[in-house]
């Protein structure tokens, strides 16, 4: 007898159908699966085996095959664990036929027939709701998760006879939903940090907020203890707040690599991801056999935070050049290929010279001219051209860090943030951007236009520090930004030469 129930598995953050089928036939006892299956999949048949029989079923003493479909695309995960033993029963009698074909099931069995949690069921669920099935059987602890997702039946479920009796009509299972006031607070239960806790540092907060405001790469220059990591942790607090499609987004990268409890616990109001610079560059981007999301991606929508820039790898800074111009990055391994999102704001920190002092009054530099040249030169040039905004963060003087006036605190920031972005949004509404830093060079002729002395400005700074086309965009584009903090339809001179002073790293080192 042929059964078939349905399932998906991942490529990359993407799910695809697997339609599962099941025939029993008379001959030998043998348990064949095929399909292109992975070792994970492969080893399934003992599980399915071992839990058919510790649930109360009796599994085929006959030749049973299974077939995972599409047969030329390999299949991955223990979530196949479940539809393949109700697939297998189904053919058996113990389930109608037409039963399941409504619903996706996804679960790893264990061998007494409990169903354990899966990674990548937002991404199931969302290819559920796209192909047009009614609902989703999934392990309890991930039916939160598939909630997420409008217009689809979510049926949490904690072992096989639960499946096989709701099948049979012998049970109910009540839908999971979703408490759509309380979403915003159960992703941000709210930061331990805020923009406050910073005494000092006016220049370096001011240049923040622009960061934030259109979403711009940030380089921060200080020596040891200035603050520039204290600076960068609190980013992610003047951050617009996530909006749903976008929660969806982050969530659905969480859930592939199985951290999604974790960021929706540690998370203040965006990904805040802080690699070591002892990465690989596959850690950063992304890889593996079967294409797993890297740092860049687990930063989507958020801050990727890279202290002590120059001690990363050369190979590892240099492949972040593409990600940071195009806001997704395309993995491919043989006869697989997948793209991860990746816009996210990257802010570098690092000290001026090797041993951090140089030009820091009342301190002495102890690094030689050709130690400070061959410790920037490990910054590339096209990789500082992409870092809109570079400024300098000196150390606090004394008097500053002990002063009992109260700096302004993250809400009150990120007010004007938020500002600034609703004209952004108002002036792409009909385009895919959605802040100034992803403006490309025709929107930056449309939207960023400047006088006769602006132009005359910006030429002298360009000639003054042989700046590039990309690092004159990238002027015009922050100028465009401190415009908006202003409520300014036009871009004025003042806003061009406070966008030129935030070119730092472009000045030579005397």
């Amino acid at each position: 007898m042929l059964a078939k129930t349905s399932s998906c598995s991942l490529n990359g953050i993407d799910a695809f159908v697997v339609d599962v089928e099941a025939d029993i036939s008379l001959g030998l006892p043998v348990f064949q699966m095929v399909g292109l299956a992975e070792a994970s999949v492969r080893e399934s048949k003992e599980r399915v085996r071992a839990a058919v029989n510790n649930s109360g079923y009796s599994f085929p003493m006959d030749r049973v095959v299974v077939n995972l479909a599409p047969a030329d695309v390999q299949k991955g995960g223990s979530g196949l664990d479940l539809p393949v033993a109700v697939a297998i029963l189904a053919a058996s009698g113990l389930i109608p036929a037409d039963a399941t074909r409504p619903y996706l099931l996804s679960g790893e069995l264990s061998l007494d027939g409990r169903i354990k949690p899966v990674r990548g069921v937002l991404p199931l669920a969302l290819t559920a709701r796209d192909k047009g099935f009614k609902g989703l059987l999934v392990p309890k602890e991930n039916a939160e998760e598939a909630a997420l997702v409008d217009g689809l039946d979510v049926l949490p479920v904690t072992c096989l006879s639960q499946v096989v009796d709701f099948f049979a009509g012998h049970a109910s299972i009540v839908p999971c939903t979703r408490d759509a006031e309380g979403m915003q607070n159960a992703f941000f239960p709210g930061a331990d940090k805020d923009l406050s806790d910073v005494q000092g540092q006016a220049h370096a907060k001011r240049a923040l907020e622009i960061a934030a405001a259109g979403g711009h790469h940030l380089m921060m220059t200080g020596p040891p203890g200035s603050g520039k990591s204290m600076l960068a942790r609190r980013l992610a607090t003047i951050l617009p707040v996530l909006s749903f499609d976008e929660i969806l987004e982050v969530a659905r990268i969480y859930s592939v690599v199985g951290g999604l409890e974790t960021w929706k616990k540690a998370s203040a109001s965006r990904p805040f991801r802080a690699p070591h610079h002892t990465i690989s560059d596959a850690g950063l981007v992304g890889g593996g056999a079967r294409p797993m999301p890297g740092e860049i991606s687990l930063a989507h929508h958020g801050v990727l935070f890279m202290d002590e820039l120059p001690e990363f790898k050369k190979n590892v800074l240099e492949v972040l050049r593409q990600p940071l111009e195009d806001g997704r990055v395309t993995i491919a391994r043989a006869g697989i290929k997948a793209v991860f999102p990746c816009q996210f704001m990257l802010v570098a920190a690092m000290n001026p010279c090797p041993c951090g002092y140089f030009s820091e009054p009342g301190n002495t530099c102890t690094c030689s001219r050709t130690q400070i040249q061959a410790y920037r030169a490990k910054i590339s040039g096209p990789l500082v051209d992409r870092l809109d905004i570079q400024v300098a963060v000196p150390r606090v003087e004394f008097a500053e860090l002990v002063s009992p006036k109260k700096a302004e605190n993250s809400l009150l920031v990120r007010s004007r943030v938020e500002k600034a972005r609703q004209l952004q949004a108002q002036r792409f509404a009909a385009t895919a951007i959605f802040c100034n830093a992803r403006m490309g060079s025709q929107d930056i002729r449309q939207c960023c236009g400047v006088d006769k002395g602006g132009r005359h400005l910006l030429a002298q700074a360009a000639d003054a520090l042989m700046l590039s086309a990309r690092a004159c965009h990238s002027i015009l584009k922050v100028a465009r930004t401190i415009a908006d903090l202003d409520n300014a339809s036009d871009i004025r001179t003042g806003h061009l030469a406070e966008a030129i002073q935030y070119r730092g790293f472009d000045r030579k080192t005397d």
